[in-house]
């Protein structure tokens, strides 16, 4: 009685500044919060259960956790499930995938709950695939943030026995990126689904087939973001261990230069994956015309450079290796001066 006589007398003295005194928020309850939860499985419901529960969570921290607590995660997996089961975008998958993403947390209930739902990644897919919403960047972004949190805990099994659509898929995300049909966002999480799913070696090849190497250089051509640029050099390292994948990085006008131009611009992790994708391909792949280009393009420079540079003694002698290999080919180039192949003679 006494707030509202209060607000009454702020609303009458609003022409001399007085501000309305705001009715307070009654703390929400676990009981509460569980009610919305169970009426996402509820048709009627659902779409106005998840408006509110996305309110929530974009509210705090502590909301989000009693989300978690209550069963949201589970909750959202089977609405999400749903969508794909019955063909069509439910009203309210939007906040499904966001609800998911910002209360997921990488526990093993949640890793035992992805293992147990082995539809939930081809349910992710097939919204990657649909066009049946207006607001398809959003959609997209939000499936791929959640496909990033699934793949983070998938077990060996499931990772290792993803077929070549769902890297096809992956590869799609990135060239929409250049045709501005999917957010940056999204690009970073098909970036880490790919590094993830590396980890496996049948893997490397499906994204290999998948033209994952051409789609990859021409994203870094045009990218001008550290992270993305850590994680295409990234993705390149790990393909380029495997023969068909340094013969793809080969096929591509710009695949050394590009490797070249970011290292020692973007960050350590950057030429770490850069000097090993040079260290694969003049290893394993050096014929005369690649070891010119390498030249040609300023790889022998900057190799050199690496070696002068202030970075970690691995990748110092990782480019004296390399230089020292093939010094027969470069010893005549300008850029290569006596005195770095030989200033570390017992290494």
């Amino acid at each position: 009685m006494l707030r509202r006589l209060i607000q009454a007398w702020c609303i009458a003295n609003a022409s001399n500044g007085i501000d309305r005194i705001p009715t307070p928020k009654y703390p929400l309850d676990k009981s509460h919060m569980l009610r919305l939860v169970r009426q996402v499985n509820n048709h009627q419901l659902c779409a106005e259960a998840l408006k509110k529960i996305d309110a929530l969570v974009i509210e705090n921290e502590k909301n989000r956790k009693c989300l978690e607590e209550v069963g949201a995660i589970k909750a959202m997996v089977s609405f999400i499930v749903r969508n794909y089961k019955e063909r069509k975008v439910i009203n309210g998958l939007e906040e499904a995938l966001k609800i998911f993403h910002l209360v997921w947390s990488p526990t093993t209930e949640n890793e035992q709950l992805v293992k147990e739902n082995r539809d939930l990644i081809v349910a992710i897919l097939w919204i990657l695939r649909s066009d049946m919403t207006k607001n398809q960047v959003v959609l997209k972004t939000q499936a791929m943030m959640v496909l990033k949190n699934v793949t983070e805990v998938s077990s060996s099994n499931l990772l290792s026995g993803l077929d070549p659509e769902f890297f096809q898929e992956m590869v799609n995300m990135l060239r929409k990126e250049s045709k501005h049909h999917i957010s940056q966002q999204a690009t970073k999480a098909a970036l880490q689904v790919l590094v993830h799913a590396c980890s496996w070696g049948r893997n490397k090849q499906k994204i290999i087939e998948s033209g994952a190497i051409f789609e990859l250089i021409e994203l870094e051509l045009c990218n001008t973001e550290k992270r993305v640029s850590e994680l295409v050099l990234c993705v390149l390292a790990h393909l380029c261990t495997l023969a068909d994948g340094r013969a793809e990085f080969l096929k591509h006008a710009a695949g050394i230069g590009v490797v070249t131009k970011r290292t020692l611009r973007v960050s350590s992790s950057t030429d770490d994956c850069a000097i090993q994708i040079l260290g694969s391909i003049s290893k394993c792949s050096a014929t005369k015309e690649v070891l010119m280009e390498m030249l040609r393009v300023g790889a022998v420079s900057k190799l050199c450079m690496v070696i002068q540079a202030s970075c970690s003694d691995y990748l110092k002698k990782k480019a004296m290796e390399i230089l020292r290999t093939h010094s027969h080919a470069w010893s005549n180039s300008p850029c290569i001066q006596v005195y770095l192949l030989t200033r570390y003679p017992g290494q």
